[in-house]
């Protein structure tokens, strides 16, 4: 077959048959077509590539408008007055009195969330929304933990049922008695003893909202940031009643208060009063308690402390030989451990070790056995792991002090 109609050869002579030039015109015919259908395929590429660039086109024209419009900024309405209306802009904390229409006046009210323009004039109103940050810390899926899979606290795990998932499975109790249900429970002692194996197992057994967050995440460097997120966590849990808050390391915003002048310092103070505000304020909390854990318990804020804050201060201790054994027999029920293994030996040679330390002794007796290509974990792996621990212990503390 030829490439153009150019190739192929006309016999238009005198001496050329009538079949000659019909059977050429058929192929001239033929390649016309080919032709034609490889325009048309070119002239659909040329369409959608010419869709591609016009979309394009019309995106950048749309970011070029955008950025030629003045910015907008996000400001909370402080109070709504006949001259006016006094707004606040996030990040800078300016104060401005501007007027707005009659119609907007009637949509606004205190603690509205506003965008202004340049000259701080209001430009629309905007949703109420609590903080990206706070939506992220609530528990969407309940933690795999079970009060079975905590040994040594039976004492705790009771008051702490009785504090936060009694008030919850059966408030008409509180109502009969006449008493009104303990608003939080602070959980205290040294690390690794099952504070926050403890809460964990709170939001399992209860089908109570779930929001978790540690101290630190409170610290900002932002005059106001802090208070804002507290507020906002509490008001995710009023939205999802009932509801349980989990403070972890609550040491980092309720130390006690100090003469420190330092901006830092004046902003944890400040996170801290907005927590004590919400936790008992004037406005009643709801259906939402409190658990909160520290290792530091010495370090806390006497004001945090008292009766209607946290009702209950439960000390986590380390766990005495008997509940050592129970420790070791949770850490290794999913074990192939030897019928040699003598768990009250164990706990005896474990002394003043907490749960998170029996925890990482049974993982690396697993691990002795692992190296010696054993499936079954012996007494003598436990007692190599709980060696090998303690000097890397030991040379911890060295370096420390040294």
């Amino acid at each position: 077959m030829t490439d153009t109609v150019d190739d192929v050869d006309m016999p238009f002579e005198d001496e050329a048959s009538k079949q000659e030039k019909i059977e050429s015109l058929q192929q001239r015919l033929e390649v016309l077509e080919e032709q034609n259908e490889d325009m048309r395929d070119k002239l659909l590429d040329a369409n959608a590539e010419n869709n591609k660039y016009q979309q394009k086109l019309e995106r950048l024209t749309h970011e070029n408008k955008k950025l030629k419009q003045s910015p907008l900024f996000v400001a909370t309405v402080q109070e709504i007055s006949s001259d006016g209306v006094i707004i606040k802009q996030h990040g800078n904390n300016q104060e401005a009195l501007t007027e707005v229409t009659d119609e907007m006046r009637e949509e606004l009210e205190p603690d509205a969330r506003v965008a202004v323009n340049n000259s701080l004039s209001v430009v629309k109103s905007l949703d109420d929304e609590t903080d990206v940050r706070a939506r992220v810390m609530q528990v969407d899926r309940s933690p795999e933990v079970a009060y079975g899979d905590i040994g040594g606290i039976k004492e705790q795990i009771e008051e702490v049922r009785e504090t936060v998932e009694m008030p919850l499975r059966n408030p008409g109790m509180f109502d009969s008695v006449g008493i009104d249900p303990p608003s939080g429970v602070l959980l205290h002692g040294p690390p690794g003893t099952g504070k926050t194996m403890l809460a964990k197992a709170v939001a399992n057994q209860t089908d109570a909202t779930f929001i978790k967050m540690a101290g630190s995440e409170l610290v900002h460097k932002f005059i106001g940031e802090g208070a804002k997120l507290v507020r906002d966590l509490f008001e995710l849990a009023r939205q999802n009643e009932p509801a349980v808050i989990f403070i972890d390391e609550i040491d980092a915003i309720a130390a006690k208060r100090t003469e420190s002048k330092t901006s830092g310092d004046a902003e944890v103070q400040r996170t801290m009063m907005q927590l004590l505000s919400e936790m008992d304020g004037f406005e009643d909390r709801g259906e939402i308690s409190i658990i909160a854990a520290t290792n530091r318990f010495d370090m806390l804020d006497r004001a945090i402390l008292r009766p209607g804050r946290f009702d209950r201060l439960i000390e986590v201790p380390k766990p005495d030989p008997e509940g050592r054994g129970q420790i070791f027999q949770i850490h290794t029920r999913d074990m192939n451990v030897s019928d040699g293994v003598d768990f009250d030996g164990l706990a005896e040679m474990a002394g003043q070790s907490s749960g998170a330390d029996i925890k990482a002794v049974c993982t690396e007796a697993g691990m002795f056995a692992i190296r010696d290509d054993r499936t079954v974990v012996e007494m003598a792996d436990f007692r190599n792991a709980y060696q090998k621990i303690q000097n890397e212990s030991d040379e911890e503390v060295s370096r420390t002090f040294a």
